[in-house]
């Protein structure tokens, strides 16, 4: 556990731990400019602590690369089973065999059992939500995904998330598929229903 924020990403990077939880007012450096540093090098898991309940704080936390969101006061249960299922999520993940395991549309490349994303040769950093909703549109491209098909396919912990959540991963993804220089690949949104990928 880390008190200030001002030595957290230098000690993430030499350390490499398997789960990250940030409050949002660590002194020194919020936790929201650590969340920013560390999705530069890192898709390690991040769950954000935070008093402010304001709905434009969790979607900026979600911006960043936040997989997870717990405002203040929380039960203690909560964020440990909360930290479980995302543990449980990326174990199933791992275990996948590795025969076949690559989805391959257009120009973009998932590397299932790598958790690894990319467009012609070009890494793309996303965090676990983003790679699972990417997963989904590239294994069945054109075919119209509803909001609620694609928050079951990246919660599988069955919480309830709001559209503007999946709204928020969905503008990530395409920002990210976008700087990557994609022209053929492309998240379409179709009015009053959801979203599919040409």
């Amino acid at each position: 556990m880390l008190g200030d924020g001002r030595h957290a990403v230098e000690m993430i990077r030499e350390r490499e731990p398997g789960f990250l939880i940030l409050d949002l007012m660590l002194p020194g450096k919020d936790g929201l400019t650590i969340c920013r540093e560390v999705r530069q090098f890192s898709t390690v898991p991040i769950m954000m602590l935070t008093a402010k309940v304001d709905e434009i704080d969790r979607l900026i936390g979600l911006e960043l690369g936040a997989d997870d969101y717990v405002c203040k006061p929380f039960s203690p249960r909560e964020v440990v089973a909360r930290i479980r299922t995302i543990q449980r999520r990326l174990q199933q993940q791992y275990r996948q065999p590795t025969a076949g395991s690559e989805l391959r549309y257009r120009d973009i490349t998932l590397a299932l059992e790598k958790y690894q994303c990319s467009v012609e040769g070009q890494r793309i950093e996303l965090t676990p939500v983003e790679f699972k909703m990417l997963r989904g549109f590239v294994s069945q491209p054109g075919r119209v995904f509803s909001r609620d098909q694609l928050m079951d396919m990246a919660y599988t912990d069955e919480r309830v998330v709001s559209d503007r959540t999946i709204d928020t991963h969905v503008k990530n993804l395409r920002r990210k598929l976008s700087r990557s220089g994609t022209e053929e690949a492309q998240i379409q949104s179709i009015y009053g229903v959801g979203y599919k990928l040409e």
